[in-house]
């Protein structure tokens, strides 16, 4: 699927207008509904094809934030023959209480991938927990960026930030 029909097929399946409150506490009069796309194989599998493209050599280990970057983590996992992880918003109070589903080993070079960027405070947080488990994040790839500061808080803390889409690609105007 090239860029632009996979911008077309997001749009079209996940583009929603009225009054919005993003996770960020930012208002809005579109969302874009992650699990919208991410519930459509199609989607799914170029997304997965294009997050496992901004890869490089040196990457070991694949990751997203539970809950929307769990199925393109997994998408790039099975495109790349790469494993993958689950980054949880917080530890569970039953089970094994892990803040890291998978096996996360200290020394991997991690791919982290995320589903809408806005302001980046999710993926921020993900990618804390990952380095404070010995881990390097070697990039962050959004699958749409809105252009309402993630990438510069992304660069600001240290990381690298690539978008497969932009609001821009979507035909979006604020």
């Amino acid at each position: 699927m090239t860029k632009t029909e996979l911008a077309r097929r997001v749009k079209e399946t996940a583009y929603l207008e009225g009054d919005f409150i993003l996770r960020s506490g930012k208002r809005s009069k579109y969302y874009l509904d992650k699990y919208l796309f991410e519930t459509h194989p199609d989607i799914l599998r170029a997304l997965g094809q294009e997050f496992a493209r901004r890869m490089t050599a040196d990457v070991t280990l694949i990751a997203g934030a539970e809950l929307g970057g769990v199925a393109l983590a997994a998408a790039t996992a099975m495109e790349s023959g790469k494993p993958w992880i689950i980054v949880r918003n917080s530890k569970k109070d039953y089970g094994t209480g892990k803040l890291i589903e998978g096996t996360l080993k200290k020394g991997d070079v991690v791919l982290l991938v995320e589903d809408i960027a806005t302001t980046g405070g999710q993926v921020l947080e993900a990618a804390k927990v990952i380095t404070e488990a010995g881990a390097t994040v070697k990039k962050i790839v959004a699958t749409i960026d809105r252009k309402q500061g993630a990438r510069e808080n992304i660069e600001k803390a240290g990381h690298v930030f690539e978008s497969l889409l932009t609001k821009e690609d979507l035909g979006i105007k604020d």
